[in-house]
């Protein structure tokens, strides 16, 4: 795994550039206005006309009230009661015609692409994956297939391009809500029911998701990304997932293997195949081969899997992971090598 270069100090400015870069692309990869799925092209068929209807409102708002600012002052004698000719109906057609007709032109349109995604009771749909919401993670368990060949993963779901995909949103605790900007619109995850959603990526890639709705003091850290692959890739990535974890195959990461049964691991997380079955945490059992640690909010490099073991609560205040700084540094790199391996 490769390190990330720290800025230096003496380049401020160009530090503060490349921030404002990456901000740049990464509101280009969470728009809802450049979809790549057909659920995501059909919000944003309505999404573009609204938002240049309400610029076009604000700058006719800024206008009028620059011409307010600019125009010659009087006296409330010299002002225009509103019962002169055309005094009342410019306050009609501009406080009430004009904006009731353009809200309502925006309801009807916005019952259309509702009609776009139809809901028939009698025959629920059968989801390929079921996304638990958790403060402050994502448990995804995939269905597909006989019970033997379920599994469990986190913070990441897989799917094939070009096809639909329906998934089960429930919570284990508070309200969440289910969002990829690209491909679907927002479904809330609410306690007690649960709620469906079909997603489809047209293009291979990765998409960032996000939770919606606010859920405590990491809301704002609890993400996720959906990978589209080709089928043919899906299918393997599947066959890879159902595996038990692979055998720590170099010295340190067997002595890692050996540090993580002997610690407090075992009593959170799951790797399949070892004696580790908890699941109060994410199961680990092919943690090496997952994009992001933490929910999304770290890249899964060897620094940030350090930092994350030794003192989660200082990256993610809040979290039900603990510190876990009783390890020493050579414990620490082989527990490490042995994450790393579990791919």
């Amino acid at each position: 795994m490769s390190r990330q270069p720290h800025a230096r100090a003496g380049l401020p400015l160009l530090a503060l550039l490349m921030t404002a870069n990456l901000g740049c692309a990464a509101a280009r990869g969470r728009s809802a206005l450049s979809p790549a799925g057909p659920a995501a092209r059909t919000l944003a068929q309505l999404g573009w006309p609204v938002l240049i209807f309400f610029c076009a409102t604000a700058a006719v708002m800024a206008a009028l009230l620059a011409w307010l600012l600019l125009r010659r002052s009087g006296t409330f004698e010299t002002h225009a009661p509103l019962d002169t000719p055309g005094g009342l109906g410019m306050v009609v057609a501009g406080g009430f015609v004009v904006p009731g007709i353009a809200f309502t032109a925006i309801f009807v349109a916005t019952l259309g692409v509702l009609s776009a995604f139809p809901m028939d009771p009698a025959r629920p749909p059968q989801p390929s994956i079921r996304v638990i919401g958790r403060q402050w993670w994502w448990q995804v368990e995939y269905l597909v297939g006989d019970l033997p060949q379920h599994f469990h993963t986190a913070n990441e779901l897989h799917v094939p391009v070009g096809q639909p995909v329906d998934i089960e949103l429930v919570t284990a605790d508070v309200i969440h809500s289910f969002w990829v900007p690209r491909l679907h619109g927002k479904v809330d995850l609410v306690p007690g029911l649960r709620n469906h959603i079909r997603i489809q990526a047209d293009v291979p890639g990765v998409y960032a998701g996000e939770c919606a709705e606010f859920c405590g003091l990491q809301h704002a850290k609890m993400r996720f990304v959906v990978v589209a692959e080709t089928p043919a890739a899906y299918v393997e990535w599947l066959a890879r997932q159902r595996q038990p974890a692979a055998v720590a195959a170099t010295p340190a990461a067997q002595r890692g293997a050996q540090v993580f049964r002997d610690g407090a691991c075992p009593m959170c997380h799951t790797v399949a195949g070892t004696e580790a079955l908890a699941t109060v945490g994410p199961d680990l059992t092919h943690v090496g081969s997952r994009l992001t640690l933490a929910a999304g909010s770290l890249a899964n490099e060897v620094a940030n899997l350090h930092a994350w073991i030794v003192n989660a609560p200082s990256l993610k205040p809040g979290t039900r992971m603990p510190a876990l700084n009783q390890f020493t540094g050579p414990q620490l790199h082989d527990l490490v090598a042995y994450l790393e391996a579990l791919r």
